[in-house]
Protein backbone atom coordinates (compact mmCIF):
# COMPACT_ATOMS: atom_id res chain seq x y z
CA UNK A 1 0.00 0.00 0.00
CA UNK A 2 1.34 3.51 -0.72
CA UNK A 3 0.65 6.79 0.80
CA UNK A 4 -0.16 10.18 -0.85
CA UNK A 5 2.01 12.45 0.73
CA UNK A 6 1.23 14.43 3.49
CA UNK A 7 3.16 17.24 5.59
CA UNK A 8 5.40 16.08 8.47
CA UNK A 9 3.64 17.41 11.87
CA UNK A 10 6.25 19.60 12.70
CA UNK A 11 5.72 21.62 10.10
CA UNK A 12 2.19 21.61 10.83
CA UNK A 13 1.02 24.82 11.77
CA UNK A 14 -2.29 26.34 14.09
CA UNK A 15 -3.53 28.12 11.47
CA UNK A 16 -3.49 26.08 9.25
CA UNK A 17 -4.89 23.64 10.78
CA UNK A 18 -7.67 25.88 12.22
CA UNK A 19 -8.31 27.33 8.50
CA UNK A 20 -8.95 24.17 7.28
CA UNK A 21 -11.38 23.33 10.39
CA UNK A 22 -13.66 26.58 9.85
CA UNK A 23 -15.15 24.60 6.95
CA UNK A 24 -18.80 23.35 8.05
CA UNK A 25 -17.96 20.83 5.78
CA UNK A 26 -14.38 19.78 6.75
CA UNK A 27 -15.26 19.94 10.06
CA UNK A 28 -18.11 17.67 9.59
CA UNK A 29 -15.82 15.19 7.95
CA UNK A 30 -13.27 15.45 10.60
CA UNK A 31 -15.26 14.62 13.54
CA UNK A 32 -17.52 11.57 11.55
CA UNK A 33 -13.66 9.92 10.59
CA UNK A 34 -12.93 10.15 14.29
CA UNK A 35 -15.68 8.26 15.27
CA UNK A 36 -15.11 6.14 12.21
CA UNK A 37 -11.59 5.60 12.25
CA UNK A 38 -10.77 5.57 8.64
CA UNK A 39 -12.87 5.60 5.59
CA UNK A 40 -12.65 4.24 1.90
CA UNK A 41 -12.91 7.67 0.15
CA UNK A 42 -16.00 8.07 -1.42
CA UNK A 43 -19.31 6.52 -1.01
CA UNK A 44 -18.57 6.14 2.29
CA UNK A 45 -17.49 9.39 3.49
CA UNK A 46 -21.04 10.64 1.74
CA UNK A 47 -22.99 8.24 3.38
CA UNK A 48 -21.79 8.25 7.09
CA UNK A 49 -21.67 12.05 6.98
CA UNK A 50 -25.10 12.69 5.32
CA UNK A 51 -23.10 15.90 3.47
CA UNK A 52 -24.60 16.40 0.24
CA UNK A 53 -21.46 17.14 -2.24
CA UNK A 54 -20.48 15.91 -5.06
CA UNK A 55 -17.19 13.85 -5.59
CA UNK A 56 -14.88 16.18 -7.05
CA UNK A 57 -16.11 18.82 -4.37
CA UNK A 58 -15.30 15.63 -1.69
CA UNK A 59 -11.59 15.44 -3.38
CA UNK A 60 -10.99 18.93 -2.92
CA UNK A 61 -12.05 18.93 0.88
CA UNK A 62 -9.89 15.83 1.53
CA UNK A 63 -6.76 17.18 0.13
CA UNK A 64 -7.71 20.64 2.07
CA UNK A 65 -7.65 18.39 5.29
CA UNK A 66 -4.83 16.39 4.01
CA UNK A 67 -2.54 19.45 3.27
CA UNK A 68 -2.63 20.78 6.69
CA UNK A 69 -1.72 17.63 8.19
CA UNK A 70 -4.89 16.44 9.85
CA UNK A 71 -5.74 13.34 7.73
CA UNK A 72 -3.64 10.25 5.79
CA UNK A 73 -4.30 8.60 2.69
CA UNK A 74 -2.94 5.40 1.48
CA UNK A 75 -3.43 3.99 -2.28
CA UNK A 76 -3.99 0.46 -2.58
CA UNK A 77 -4.89 0.16 -5.93
CA UNK A 78 -7.76 2.11 -7.31
CA UNK A 79 -9.40 2.52 -3.37
CA UNK A 80 -8.09 5.06 -1.26
CA UNK A 81 -8.13 4.72 2.70
CA UNK A 82 -8.33 7.94 4.95
CA UNK A 83 -7.44 8.12 8.36
CA UNK A 84 -7.27 10.60 11.02
CA UNK A 85 -3.68 11.44 12.31
CA UNK A 86 -5.11 11.80 15.64
CA UNK A 87 -2.11 11.02 17.61
CA UNK A 88 0.29 13.12 15.68
CA UNK A 89 -2.24 16.37 16.19
CA UNK A 90 -2.46 15.61 19.65
CA UNK A 91 1.10 15.48 20.36
CA UNK A 92 1.66 18.86 18.15
CA UNK A 93 -1.79 20.50 19.06
CA UNK A 94 -2.76 19.14 22.42
CA UNK A 95 -6.56 18.71 22.99
CA UNK A 96 -7.38 20.36 19.75
CA UNK A 97 -8.96 17.37 18.72
CA UNK A 98 -10.44 16.32 21.56
CA UNK A 99 -12.53 19.40 22.06
CA UNK A 100 -13.41 18.90 18.53
CA UNK A 101 -14.89 15.38 20.26
CA UNK A 102 -16.35 17.16 23.53
CA UNK A 103 -17.93 20.57 22.13
CA UNK A 104 -19.59 19.19 19.05
CA UNK A 105 -22.71 17.28 17.55
CA UNK A 106 -23.58 13.72 18.82
CA UNK A 107 -21.49 11.26 17.19
CA UNK A 108 -22.91 9.41 14.57
CA UNK A 109 -24.72 12.81 14.51
CA UNK A 110 -22.68 15.10 12.59
CA UNK A 111 -23.98 16.95 9.59
CA UNK A 112 -22.87 19.70 7.88
CA UNK A 113 -24.83 21.76 5.62
CA UNK A 114 -24.94 21.18 2.11
CA UNK A 115 -22.42 22.58 -0.33
CA UNK A 116 -24.52 25.00 -1.98
CA UNK A 117 -25.97 26.27 1.55
CA UNK A 118 -22.56 26.96 3.19
CA UNK A 119 -22.04 29.28 -0.09
CA UNK A 120 -25.44 31.11 0.38
CA UNK A 121 -24.94 31.43 3.81
CA UNK A 122 -21.49 33.15 3.76
CA UNK A 123 -23.07 35.38 0.88
CA UNK A 124 -21.44 34.19 -2.17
Amino acid sequence: MTEVIEPAIETVTIDVVLSALADPVRLTLVRALDAAGDWTCGSDVLKDTGVTIGKSTLSHHIKVLRDAGLIRTRVNGTRRLVTLRYAEVDQRFPGLLTMLREHGPTRGAAKAPSSTASHVNRGR
